[in-house]
């Protein structure tokens, strides 16, 4: 099973949790709730970990593989620093998240640009500060690509995002390679073919490789392991009707984390041996030289290492259509800072974090403070029965998609997101504070 907590969690002083040497009491007295708090150790070490890995598992077939560490789930520009540091490029998927990356110190050639509807001036931007790789998503986008290209004087690196038909991941829509979606080009119907050529005859276009990701929360190789082989014989098709091979192929990622205690994780160290053997027997069977590989780990680096912290409010009892009692569990943040569970359902873990408590669980329910009945943070989790209001609360493995998703919906304010390690606080992204919210309003003249 997967760990959902954070490598340095421990309880203290009167059960007091602790992450990163310190006790949560004095972060929410510090920063207020609710809180992510980033475990850097935890954090850094995931990082290293699937460097290191996939390195090594590639290197004994004679091959190299990168990492790239997933913005989406979480970025900051101290974040993008710490991939720089410990050896791993970066993928974005805007205009701000490319100059959240630049501006941490992640070299231009270490990113990856993508998205399905890239601007004018993202295109721009990317092709200004010389990106590692854009990945194109349409045959509009190869176009535009080309004359934007040509017009700066630029060549585009091109890989071409391709859609396998494997369908892997947990919610629907998460599953980003069946064919009835928004991203990249069919390889069934030919699409991908017709864009690869596309992309070698336009201007302004170098033509790098190609790309796909299957989707998300995934915890089987056996998926990996035919969308490799589909890819190769995508390339393989492609070298065999121009002569030319492309020397890049990037796997995408997807690799689950555990949620709650019973749920499994996909260990890096047995992806990274599976997966290269996987590339090396499609190798032998579609021919060709071994190209560059590269992955996109996803929320599993991000998403164990963080947690939120809550102050219960209300604490309300009940009745159940089968006689029992549910405890609602309301806390000070809600959908507006981790809107996956009613978006997809997610499940989460959730404790006490300030105090143990003698009294016997309770079914709960931890919900947030907005207008909705959905608003759920945690949708079944056994509390103690004595929670009150003034409790702080803590949900696990909540380091990917929470900030990057939060929103100010009824006009809450974001949390502030502070890494933690050996008994030090660092702030990597503030508190936005009402100055903030009313500064976005144009009052009434």
């Amino acid at each position: 099973m997967g760990a959902v907590w954070p490598v340095t969690h421990t309880r203290g002083d009167e059960g007091a949790m602790t992450v990163g040497g310190l006790d949560v009491r004095a972060l929410a007295a510090e920063f207020g709730t609710p809180l992510f708090v980033v475990d850097e150790e935890d954090l850094r070490s995931r990082a290293r970990a699937f460097a290191t890995h996939f390195a090594d598992a590639f290197a004994a077939h004679g091959a190299t593989c990168d990492v790239y560490y997933a913005s989406k789930a979480l970025l900051a520009s101290r974040i993008a620093g710490w991939m720089e540091e410990d050896g791993l490029g970066i993928d974005v998927a805007s205009g701000g998240e490319l100059e959240l990356a630049l501006r941490g110190g992640m070299p231009a050639h270490r990113i990856t640009l993508h998205g399905n509807n890239k601007s004018d001036a993202e295109l721009t931007r990317a092709l200004e500060v010389g990106v590692g790789h854009i990945v194109v998503d349409s045959t509009t986008e190869i176009e535009v690509l080309s004359t934007l290209a040509v017009s700066l004087g630029r060549v585009a690196p091109v890989l071409v995002r391709v859609t396998t038909g494997v369908h892997a991941g947990g919610h629907e829509y998460i599953a980003t390679s069946h064919e009835d979606q928004k991203f990249g080009l069919s390889l069934a119907s030919g699409a991908a073919l017709d864009a690869l050529r596309a992309v070698h005859a336009a201007p302004g276009l170098e033509l790098r490789g190609i790309h796909t990701h299957i989707g998300s929360q995934i915890l089987s190789i056996d998926a990996f392991r035919e969308s490799a082989e589909r890819m190769l014989g995508l390339r393989a098709a492609f070298a065999a009707e121009t002569g030319v091979e492309v020397p890049e192929v990037d796997l995408g990622g997807g690799y689950a984390i555990a949620y709650t205690a019973d749920a499994e994780a996909l260990d890096p160290a047995v992806a990274a041996q599976e997966i290269a053997d996987a590339v090396a027997a499609a190798l032998a069977t579609a021919g060709g030289s071994w190209p560059a590989l590269s992955i996109e780990p996803g929320r599993s680096i991000a998403g164990p290492a963080g947690i939120t912290l809550y102050t219960v409010g209300v604490v309300k009892h009940v009745s159940l259509e089968d006689g029992g009692e549910r405890q609602y569990v309301a806390v000070d943040g809600g959908m507006s800072d981790n809107p996956r569970t009613i978006m997809y359902g997610a499940e989460y873990s959730a404790e006490l974090a300030g105090r143990q408590s003698q009294a016997a669980p309770a079914l709960s329910r931890v919900v947030g403070k907005h207008c909705e009945s959905g608003d759920i943070v945690v949708r079944d989790v056994e509390l103690p029965a004595d929670t009150a209001r003034g409790d702080l609360l803590a949900v696990a493995a909540t380091g990917a998609y929470g900030r990057s998703m939060a929103s100010n919906y009824n006009a809450v304010l974001r949390p502030p997101v502070v890494a933690v390690r050996d008994g030090a606080a660092q702030v990597l992204i503030r508190r936005e504070t009402l100055d903030d919210l009313l500064s976005w309003d144009v009052a009434p003249s």
